[in-house]
């Protein structure tokens, strides 16, 4: 059997090459068995530019390192995706299509057009941001090295890993604010909740 998934090594993947430590992510994602569902049909979609990140992919890591169930602390999935097409109908039938392919998974899906963040960030975060040109360019601004990361699986069983600022802080246990975008306030509002489910990670200050 694979030691992977035989044994729970605190830093199995920390301070590894990345091969090693894409293999390792992508096998840990695929023992949340709604990941699993998430990737195995994601596919079926018809997407090309889109990722399944931030928190669960983070959080998936972070319970399997601490030997917690799979989806502890797990509130949404995001599934984010890039069309240059700004119309709010054409962002909702895609809404619409992940959440009928997915129902009745007891995870929320959070499913967002990355072209369109510019239109309502201010309105929700109190200050505006400039347009993205891409899905990967909205990971480059997610909150936290650790979290800004999104994996998407081909149908032919491919992987693909976007993870700008690497996976070392991931399987390291270590929470480090990334300051493009988001602001102190936001950082240690997450933070806070974080270390009350998983007390093992390692939170650098703002």
């Amino acid at each position: 059997m694979n030691a992977l998934t035989t044994t729970r090594l605190p830093y199995h993947a920390y301070n590894q090459n990345v091969a090693r430590q894409m293999a390792c992510l992508t096998e840990i994602v695929q023992l949340n068995p709604v990941l699993k569902k998430v990737f195995d049909q994601a596919p079926d979609l018809g997407l090309e530019s889109y990722y399944v990140g931030a928190g669960c992919i983070a959080q998936s890591v972070w319970n399997y390192v601490s030997g917690f169930p799979a989806d502890r602390g797990i509130s949404d999935i995001d599934f984010v995706y890039y069309d240059p097409n700004l119309s709010y109908d054409k962002e909702n039938e895609v809404i619409v299509r992940v959440q009928a392919l997915y129902r009745g998974i007891p995870i929320q899906m959070d499913v967002k057009n990355q072209a369109r963040v510019h239109l309502w960030y201010e309105r929700h975060f109190g200050y505006p941001i400039e347009p993205y040109g891409s899905v990967e360019a909205a990971i480059n601004t997610w909150p936290t090295t650790a979290t800004a990361v999104g994996i998407r699986r081909h149908a032919d069983g491919e992987w693909h890993v976007y993870a700008p600022y690497g996976l070392n802080d991931l399987f390291g246990l270590i929470v480090r604010p990334n300051k493009t975008q988001i602001t102190k306030e936001i950082y240690e509002r997450k933070t806070a909740r974080w270390a009350q489910i998983w007390p093992q990670l390692t939170i650098i200050p703002w």
